[in-house]
């Protein structure tokens, strides 16, 4: 419950950040996507129990800011927290490992759904450009950020989930 709750505002916190301050540090066209990253990190943690909240959440908060249609974001960080919870139940050694990929992975499953879904939409993009200037960016720029998010989100769980001491 204290999980869910905190969710609340720092994926808030985080969809304004993303808004307003990293939307304008573009890479080419890329930006970083920061409720992503923390959501592969939050569902990376061993003792979280409260990932698909998280996923939901963070879908409906980036669906309410973006101008992709809601469903695109929120489909997109469920399936996501989805592979997610496949990959934490089978790699348990690697966990930092298993964010760099997984962030990998979600950024491509994001960036494909965001262009599919402007594309269908009426406005065609270049395949080629966007992925040259979109999706590479962006993609580098999530992998940069990878690691210093694992690190807080880590200590968050912790926090929120603190381990039983059985003397």
């Amino acid at each position: 419950m204290l999980a869910t709750l905190v969710a609340f505002p720092l994926l808030s916190f985080l969809a304004i950040l993303q808004a307003a301050v990293v939307s304008r540090l573009p890479l080419l066209q890329g930006t970083a996507d920061l409720i992503l990253l923390v959501l592969v990190a939050w569902g990376l943690q061993e003792r979280v129990r409260s990932a698909w909240q998280w996923a939901v959440i963070g879908g409906f908060i980036i669906g309410s800011i973006s101008i992709l249609p809601d469903l695109v974001p929120i489909g997109t960080y469920l399936a996501v927290t989805g592979l997610v919870l496949l990959v934490r139940r089978r790699i348990w050694e690697t966990p930092i490992l298993a964010m760099f990929t997984l962030t990998f992975i979600g950024s491509l499953v994001t960036q494909v759904a965001a262009w599919l879904a402007v594309s269908i939409g009426g406005t065609p993009l270049p395949l080629l450009d966007s992925l040259r200037l979109i999706l590479l960016p962006s993609l580098l720029l999530n992998l940069l950020l990878a690691a210093p998010i694992y690190a807080v989100i880590k200590d968050l769980a912790e926090w929120i989930y603190p381990e039983d001491l059985a003397i």
